[in-house]
């Protein structure tokens, strides 16, 4: 693409909610690449530590301060800035991620290089209205929240979209009624049946910030696959309970294609890594239509993480060495969603998951305790064959990634 022409498109940042990482990202960001938009301008922040305070005004290890947040973002948008010599950034957040954009547009100068905001189930007027506990962040009735809402909503300059669900946000219409996300001043738009985080990242709700952005409805809703894409990320950790995105050295990073129907690992591995201190690993030349087994090991135990569908390059895909699961089994995962009974009816070999609640989706991960393998795992279209884990030191993944 010609130099003149490609400094007019804007680059957009992507912020990721509260406890998550910019992998949530990644169907988003592959969908605007399949409708032309460049990929060195879409970038996602990955957050220290992505998990809020409960008190906004005590320090709490390995949890960040709206501070910490809006500190964060507003140091990746001066690097992008730098970077693509563009003059403004368009920013879309998801969850606390709008709350962080929210702060940094009004506290810290952000509005002079920020287009749009796009803040997808952003609990703008709060998950709770409590009298007490006025410093945690997300209550409606606390010093944050109010700051932020007083006076304008949105901020001069700045075009605003908001988008939310109508009735199945488990956080943002919990207590402050269904509109809770939307503000005075902005285009609000509601997403019928879509849950907390399918606002942010199912096809529809990119359809609307792509709309938004670029002034046009996409062409396609999907991703196009490239004949090879490749793949590299990071390893991260947790710290005490709390969920962080700071790299993990030493974790020794090994990648296995799978057999289609008995999840069976086809040969040696196709990487083979040890993390130092970046957490980082790849390249790996995949292949959009394979299934892939990728092992975590360190301390004498593993995490494997199933996925399938890897259709587009990235370097966004970031593993979590999660705390050991009990017993045999797998857990069932949807990152960018979540899962109730009646409307995400998961099967393993073909038989419904009964944990399952009806209702508002609340879960985004659900275990099947079994040692039976292989497991076949269906959602919305998406099969995923696993085995599940079997020994003590073993913990087994099902991302599902698609709608």
């Amino acid at each position: 693409m010609h130099t003149l022409l490609l400094a007019l498109i804007t680059p957009i940042i992507f912020v990721h909610g509260n406890g998550d990482d910019a992998t949530k990202w990644l169907p988003v960001i592959w969908m605007f690449e399949s409708n032309g938009y460049p990929a060195d301008r879409l970038h996602a922040i990955r957050l220290t530590d992505p998990m809020a305070r409960r008190d906004n005004s005590k320090p709490e290890a390995f949890r960040s301060s709206t501070t910490d947040q809006a500190a964060e973002l507003s140091a990746m948008v001066t690097r992008v800035l730098l970077e693509t010599k563009a003059e403004k950034v368009a920013l879309v957040g998801s969850s606390r991620g709008g709350m962080t954009i929210r702060n940094y547009l009004k506290n810290a100068g952000g509005a002079a290089v920020v287009s749009h905001a796009v803040l997808c189930g952003t609990p703008n007027h709060g998950v709770l209205a409590m009298d007490t506990n006025l410093d945690m962040e997300f209550n409606a009735k606390g010093h944050f929240l109010r700051q932020l809402n007083e006076g304008s909503e949105v901020i001069a300059g700045v075009k605003f979209l908001t988008l939310r669900s109508d009735k199945l946000d488990k956080f943002a219409q919990a207590n402050v009624g269904f509109d809770g996300p939307a503000l005075q001043g902005a285009e609000n738009v509601v997403l019928p049946g879509l849950d907390h985080r399918e606002v942010a990242f199912h096809p529809l709700a990119f359809a609307e910030m792509y709309r938004f952005l670029t002034g046009k409805a996409p062409e396609r809703t999907k991703p196009v696959a490239e004949d090879m894409p490749k793949l590299a990320g990071v390893v991260t950790s947790f710290a005490g309970m709390a969920p962080t995105n700071r790299p993990l050295a030493g974790v020794r990073v090994q990648v296995f294609g799978l057999a289609a129907e008995s999840a069976e690992r086809l040969a040696t591995p196709m990487l083979d890594q040890t993390t130092d201190e970046s957490g980082a690993w790849g390249t790996l030349a995949a292949k959009p239509d394979q299934t892939y087994e990728f092992v975590l090991s360190k301390d004498g135990r593993s995490v494997s993480y199933f996925m399938t569908g890897l259709l587009r390059s990235t370097k966004l895909l970031n593993f979590r060495f999660v705390p050991q699961a009990e017993g045999p089994g797998v857990t069932v995962h949807r990152p960018q969603g979540y899962l109730s009974k009646d409307r995400d009816p998961v099967t393993v070999n073909g038989a419904p998951v009964a944990t399952l609640q009806p209702g508002v989706p609340t879960l985004d991960a659900v275990r099947i305790k079994t040692a039976e393998s292989p497991l076949r795992i269906q959602l919305r279209g998406e099969t995923l064959v696993v085995r599940p884990a079997t020994a003590s030191n073993e913990t087994h993944i099902a991302e599902l990634v698609w709608e």
